[in-house]
């Protein structure tokens, strides 16, 4: 007597259970993975905070280049000049009157 009970191959079983943790290691890694959706964000965030401080920084150099070229010996603003004379050395004309 032969038994003609089909029960599934163990090949089959394997192969449908090593399929399902492949597609779990893919999904998991698409996600949280070194270049995942969560990195993405994270990344995007940055370069966004970065790109703030670029402008700020721009604005920054071209408002110290502009006083430069005033300081300059081509293009001499004696108002700038006063200016930094007053704030860095702490001079005043002889007809103000300073109060402490």
């Amino acid at each position: 007597m032969s038994s003609n009970l089909k029960r599934p191959a163990l090949g089959v079983i394997f192969y449908f259970g090593l399929m399902f943790s492949l597609g779990l290691y893919f999904t998991f890694a698409s996600v949280q993975g070194d270049y995942g959706l969560f990195e993405r964000v994270q990344i995007e965030a940055e370069v966004k905070e970065l790109q703030l401080e670029h402008e700020r920084l721009a604005a920054e150099v071209a408002s110290l280049e502009n006083k430069t070229r005033r300081m300059s010996d081509d293009y001499l603003d004696l108002d700038l000049l006063d200016q930094q004379a007053r704030d860095i050395l702490g001079l005043i004309r002889s007809d103000e009157i300073a109060l402490n």
